[in-house]
């Protein structure tokens, strides 16, 4: 029972006792007043003898209380001092007040009393906070676990190394798949003998057995130009190291090719089950070939790298996948209500003149299509001022606001010259129906629209418009272009080729000469694409900046005090791309919604996409761009930053 309980009980008592002879002795005065006096004076002795009792017993009480107390205290410092983890007590000023013996043993001295806590301890610097997740030190060999108590300034100690050993070997045995494939055998053995394809697989074959055993890794067949990888995160972890040589090596080792046989990798790991990490692997092979091929892909958790892409994307020689894809979307428009098609935030004329094509597609089977159009930037604007001759084709251009009115189950949503979901016109769309398709030309970036019902991207092709204009050869027996739909549709073909001097190959000219024969004016685009003077002379301005890096990169930074379109950034590359000796081209400038607009070109020897991607943008292997928050230094500064960066992981300018 505690002190203060039993002293007041017996207390209680002794006071009871007093009031019974208290009245007693008035109930015997009532009767005779001398045996009342005797009761008292009887009453008077117990009470003197009751106090002088009360007080031995207290005295003896708070002796044993006292003893106790000593004997817990005695027990608890033995305690304390003998606990498997540390305690240290710091003041204000973080200097330790006190410690237990468990911190002398980690820290290896006596004591460490009045010294600043940042010592021993210098991750503990900053502010002070309390941290129940805990700060991870390596002390002398072993891993401690810091935990703080900021408010009441305790700081704990626990020993964390047996743990932290036996999940790092968890981490680094995991297991991690992976595929390999050889994605343009088809393109590169063609014309080929049975012995000459024989004789180049052979050594491909050998290559990429030789890879596997030197990084330990279990390597199965698949195909004949597909095989799959078993490793665990170690060996995983040295391929990231390698930058995955292997897509060099096979490259090399086939360049007297008229086409070099390149390679596409996909690596996952992190999964909670091999049904998953399955499923991962295969999208991140997905994105290597979606970005054109010639790389790796690896997806740790949520962690996604990409390593090579050195090389531009081989255009397919075979219509197959367009005429595959022609018949899928022929009949999603039969089965859809309606049909809303949308292009990237501030569209050019390619996300137009597809848009436009695209529309003409649902036309020919009596669906009503809309084209979501968020409003008329300059790089438009006369596209826009020859469509509105046509009132028909300009009532077909609607607001994000009517789109979301006209949008619904069963709506068919056709995304062209994008594919990611923050970039398009307007991002609701997508929510309003399950019915998603993909029409792109760009390398697949991390973003993706991933419940999309069929996708259509091709790295390879100069335009989206080209895409589009291949599909409508497919889609209908008999496909007869407006003179405006078919200019449209050759516009943006013009304008991603730069007049078909840069990414163009067979299919290009062919997609051409097919808008050429369904009425295409090419003298009304270059008209569309003249400059005005004022706009000449301001990109004149951003040239005479620029200046040389590397010796083959030109690097231009606008005037930061004067905002400039993006337009008028994209053309001012353009311009320094045609300078002698320029194998890239990079302009700065502040934009009039405030971010600063990067626009990257190449000629192909550079890829200028995973440069913008650092950045957090994205494009194609040889025409990029990217907005960022911020000053034109600070991106400038930001620019040189990443391109010392890939030069010194990649090999950038070699």
């Amino acid at each position: 029972m505690p002190k203060f309980l039993v002293q007041r009980w017996h207390g209680m008592h002794i006071v009871w006792a007093l009031v019974l002879i208290f009245m007693l002795t008035v109930a015997l005065a009532w009767y005779q007043w001398l045996l009342g006096l005797l009761g008292l004076v009887l009453g008077g002795g117990v009470a003197v003898y009751s106090i002088l009792a009360e007080k031995a017993f207290r005295s003896d009480l708070n002796d044993y209380v006292l003893t106790l107390s000593h004997r817990i205290k005695s027990v608890g410092n033995d305690v304390i001092g003998q606990l498997p983890f540390g305690i240290i007590i710091y003041n204000e000023d973080k200097e330790i007040q006190w410690h237990n013996a468990f911190v002398a043993t980690v820290i290896g001295k006596a004591s460490i009393v009045g010294e600043p806590l940042a010592t021993h301890f210098p991750i503990l610097q900053q502010p002070l906070k309390d941290k129940e997740s805990g700060i991870e030190v390596t002390i002398g060999g072993r891993v401690y676990e810091l935990l703080l108590r900021a408010n009441e300034r305790f700081l704990y100690i626990r020993d964390i190394t047996d743990r932290w050993t036996l999940k790092k070997r968890y981490d680094e045995e995991k297991l991690a798949l992976g595929i390999v494939m050889m994605d343009n055998l088809e393109e590169v053995a063609q014309g080929m003998d049975e012995q000459q394809r024989a004789l180049m697989l052979s050594k491909v074959t050998g290559e990429i057995n030789e890879w596997a055993q030197k990084y330990g890794l279990f390597l199965r067949r698949l195909s004949s130009d597909r095989y799959m990888v078993i490793t665990n995160q170690i060996a995983l972890k040295a391929l990231e190291q390698s930058r995955f040589e292997l897509l060099d090596d096979v490259r090399e080792i086939t360049i007297e090719q008229k086409l070099p046989m390149t390679l596409s990798i996909g690596f996952a790991s992190g999964a909670d089950n091999v049904i998953e990490l399955g499923h991962l692997v295969q999208g991140s092979l997905d994105i290597a070939l979606g970005r054109g091929g010639d790389q790796a892909v690896v997806k740790i958790g949520q962690r996604q790298s990409f390593y090579g892409g050195k090389s531009n994307a081989v255009e397919k020689r075979t219509r197959v996948r367009a005429r595959v894809i022609s018949h899928a979307l022929r009949d999603l428009i039969k089965e859809s209500d309606n049909v809303v098609i949308m292009g990237h935030k501030m569209p050019d004329m390619d996300a137009v003149g597809a848009a436009i094509g695209v529309m003409k597609a649902a036309q020919l089977y009596g669906k009503e299509a809309y084209i979501v159009l968020e409003g008329i930037n300059p790089a438009i604007q006369r596209m826009m001022d020859m469509l509105k001759e046509d009132e028909k084709l300009t009532k077909r251009f609607i607001s994000p606001e009517q789109g979301m009115g006209l949008i619904g189950k069963r709506s068919l949503a056709v995304v062209v010259d994008t594919h990611r979901a923050t970039m398009v016109a307007e991002p609701r769309l997508l929510q309003g129906t399950d019915r998603i398709v993909i029409v792109d030309h760009h390398r697949r970036s991390e973003e993706f629209i991933d419940d999309a019902v069929l996708v259509y991207m091709e790295p390879y092709a100069s335009s989206t418009c080209e895409l589009v204009t291949e599909l409508l050869q497919y889609i209908h027996e008999r496909v007869v272009l407006d003179v405006r739909e078919a200019t449209a549709l050759l516009a943006g073909i013009t304008v991603d080729t730069k007049s078909f001097a840069f990414r163009t190959g067979s299919r290009t000219f062919e997609a051409a000469s097919f808008l050429r024969r369904n009425g295409a004016d090419s003298v009304l685009i270059q008209r569309m694409l003249k400059e005005d003077l004022e706009e000449y002379i301001r990109k004149a301005e951003i040239i005479r900046n620029a200046e040389t890096y590397r010796d083959c990169i030109a690097i231009a930074v606008a005037d930061s005090g004067k905002q400039i379109p993006q337009l008028l950034i994209a053309q001012a590359a353009d311009t320094l791309l045609n300078m002698t000796g320029i194998k890239a081209s990079f302009v700065v400038g502040l934009r009039p919604d405030g971010l600063v607009g990067v626009s990257a070109r190449s000629l192909g020897q550079i890829n200028v996409q995973i440069v913008m991607e650092r950045l957090g943008g994205g494009g194609h292997f040889t025409n990029a761009a990217c907005q960022i928050q911020g000053t034109v230094a600070e991106v400038d500064a930001k620019l040189k930053q990443v391109l010392k960066d890939l030069e010194e992981e990649e090999g950038l300018f070699e």
